[in-house]
């Protein structure tokens, strides 16, 4: 039930990203503080691990995305997402995330310039931030939600 909850959560994300290449410190910062309150309250991460493991997620996320930050690579959406997104799971859980929207990122890279010829004009202008001839900076959470489908498939 937890991971449905937070499936949902990163589709609201996700969706917002695509349409607007932002995500709302709404969904951000109250996702990250509702987890931090649960694994203060509780001990335990919205997942069931640890808080430590929690904590070492948290400093993960930040590892590995204020780089891409700095190099504006990514935006302060990204980073706030993948900090709520440890706080609420586990390191495990994180680098699954990661690895699998790496994955998603290049699969799209490859593979969009062939499928955007043959999307609807509605489909190819809701996802116009993605498009194949857009900036290197393409919405990051839509692979996100890929890498954690991906993770929660691999780890459970």
């Amino acid at each position: 039930m937890q991971s449905f909850v937070l499936l949902i959560w990163l589709t609201l994300c996700a969706a917002q990203d695509i349409r607007e290449r932002h995500i709302a410190n709404g969904l951000t910062l109250g996702a990250g503080a509702s987890a931090l309150a649960y694994l203060s309250w509780t001990g335990s991460t919205w997942l069931g691990a640890e808080g430590a493991q929690g904590g070492w997620a948290f400093l993960l996320a930040l590892a590995f995305t204020l780089p891409g930050y700095a190099l504006r690579r990514l935006g302060a959406g990204d980073v706030k997402l993948m900090t709520a997104l440890a706080l609420a799971t586990d390191g495990a859980h994180l680098l699954g995330t990661f690895i699998g929207a790496g994955l998603a990122s290049v699969l799209w890279q490859l593979l969009a310039p062939k499928l955007w010829l043959y999307m609807s004009q509605g489909l190819r202008g809701y996802l116009r931030h993605l498009s194949p001839g857009t900036s290197n900076k393409r919405p990051f959470a839509p692979f996100v939600w890929v890498g954690f489908v991906l993770a929660l498939v691999w780890i459970h």
